[in-house]
C-alpha cells in the first residue's frame, strides 16, 4: 500500500492548521475560512475516520477585539490576546461543528506537558477517552500560560508529537502554501516537491521561516521537521494548503508527501527522542561511545569522565562523547551529585547500592548528530 493509499484509510488522522488559514491581521478571525475547515473534518468524520485537529490562531483571533495592531512582541500581551483568542476561536469551532452534530473537547498543552513522562501519558489518555466518547479533541498550544522557556514554539511540532500521542494513522500539516518548494515561489521560479522518502532529498532546499500576512510564528522550515518527526516514527504525512484539506485527506496527489522513514516506536523512546527536555549531560570516553551507538550497551559508571546539569535520578539526559556530538538520550539512575564519586570505576569496585547502570539501555535512545529538535 502506498503512502498515499495509507492516508486515504488512515482511521484516525491529526490535522493541523495554522494562523493564517484562519485569520487576518486586520480582522481577526475569518469564520467563513474555520467553517470551510470544518465542512471538510465534517465530512472525514462522517466516512467513519476519528479526527484530531490541532489548530493555531488564538492569539491572531484576539488581536481585534482588543484592537491591537500587528502580533504582540512582548509575552504579557501575547498571553492576553490568546486568554480573549482562544475563547472566539474554540467557540466557533463548537458552533461549526455542531451543524454536523459533532461534540468538540478543547486541549491546551504547554511544552512541559509533553515532556514530562507523566504528563505526556496523561495527554495521551485524555486525547484517547475524548476519541472514544465520540468527541473531536482541537489541540492548541496553551498560549495564556507558556512562557518562552517552555514553548513549542510553533504548533507543527506540537502537530507532530500529537499525532505519536494520538497514535495517529497520519499528518496532514496546513497552511497557506500549497506545500515544499524547492525555492522560493514569491520572488522567482521554483518547483514542488512532491515526495520525500528521505532528508537527502531536501538537502539542497532553502526553506522560508515568515508568514506572508505576519500572524503565524512558524514557516515551511518548521513544518519540515515536524513531517521529519512523524515520518521517522512511521507516520505519512501530507503538508499543503488548506484548501486543499479534504484531497490531500482523500490521498490524492497534492502538497508533498513525506513518506513513513521508520517503524513507529514505543511512547518512552519517542518521547526520549523527540519530547524530553534533558535536565543534564553525562560526558563518555570514546569506549562507552563505541559500546553505546555499536553494541547498544548499557552506560556503565566506568565509561563515564564527567557530568553537566543539576538533573535527579530518572531524569533525562543527553550522553555526550569527547567531541562533544550527543549519542543518545536517557534516563539516568543517580543525581547528579552522586555522579563524582562513580566516575571512572569498576562496577565491582562500587559499593552494593552504585553498581546499577548509570543509564539502562531500555531507558536510552541513539540519536546520532541530530537530535531532531
Amino acid at each position: 500500500m502506498s503512502a498515499r493509499e495509507r492516508i486515504a484509510g488512515a482511521r484516525r488522522v491529526v490535522v493541523k492548521v495554522g494562523s493564517s488559514s484562519l485569520t487576518t491581521l486586520p480582522g481577526g478571525l475569518d469564520p467563513a475560512r474555520l467553517t470551510a475547515l470544518v465542512d471538510v473534518l465534517g465530512a472525514v468524520r462522517a466516512g467513519g475516520r476519528e479526527v484530531v485537529l490541532v489548530s493555531s490562531g488564538a492569539i491572531a483571533a484576539g488581536l481585534a477585539p482588543l484592537q491591537i495592531v500587528g502580533r504582540p512582541r512582548d509575552l504579557a500581551t501575547a498571553q492576553a490576546a490568546a486568554s480573549v483568542g482562544q475563547l472566539r476561536l474554540v467557540q466557533t469551532y463548537a458552533d461549526a461543528f455542531a451543524r454536523h452534530g459533532i461534540t468538540v473537547g478543547q486541549v491546551l498543552l504547554t511544552a512541559d506537558d509533553l515532556t514530562r513522562r507523566s504528563h505526556y501519558r496523561n495527554a495521551h489518555q485524555t486525547v484517547e477517552r475524548l476519541l472514544a466518547l465520540g468527541a473531536l479533541p482541537i489541540v492548541n498550544e496553551n498560549d495564556t500560560v507558556a512562557t518562552e522557556e517552555i514553548r513549542f514554539g510553533d504548533n507543527d511540532r506540537l502537530a507532530a508529537l500529537v499525532a505519536h500521542v494520538a497514535q495517529a494513522d497520519a499528518l496532514v500539516l496546513l497552511s497557506d502554501v500549497d506545500g515544499v518548494y524547492d525555492g522560493d515561489p514569491r520572488i522567482g521560479p521554483a518547483q514542488l516537491v512532491h515526495t520525500v522518502s528521505s532528508p537527502d532529498d531536501l538537502a539542497a532546499v532553502t526553506l522560508g521561516t515568515a508568514k506572508r500576512n505576519g500572524v503565524g510564528t512558524g514557516g515551511m522550515a518548521t513544518k519540515v521537521e515536524a513531517a521529519f518527526i512523524a515520518a521517522h516514527a512511521g507516520v505519512p504525512v501530507v503538508v499543503t494548503s488548506t484548501p486543499q484539506a479534504a484531497a490531500a485527506l482523500a490521498g490524492e496527489q497534492v502538497g508533498t508527501l513525506f513518506e513513513p522513514m521508520g517503524r513507529r516506536p514505543g511512547a518512552r523512546q519517542f518521547w526520549l527522542r523527540y519530547a524530553s527536555r534533558p535536565r543534564g549531560r553525562v560526558l563518555l570516553d570514546e569506549g562507552a561511545v563505541r559500546a553505546v551507538r555499536e553494541r547498544h550497551a548499557s552506560l556503565l559508571a566506568a565509561g563515564v569522565t564527567g557530568v553537566t546539569g543539576d538533573f535527579l535520578a530518572d531524569d533525562p539526559v543527553e550522553l555526550v562523547g569527547p567531541d562533544g556530538v550527543v549519542v543518545a538520550r536517557g534516563l539516568v539512575a543517580y543525581d547528579a551529585r552522586e555522579m563524582p564519586a562513580l566516575l571512572g570505576r569498576k562496577t565491582g569496585d562500587l559499593a552494593p547500592e552504585h553498581r546499577r547502570e548509570v543509564v539502562h539501555r531500555d531507558e536510552m535512545v541513539l540519536v546520532g548528530r541530530h537530535v531532531g529538535r
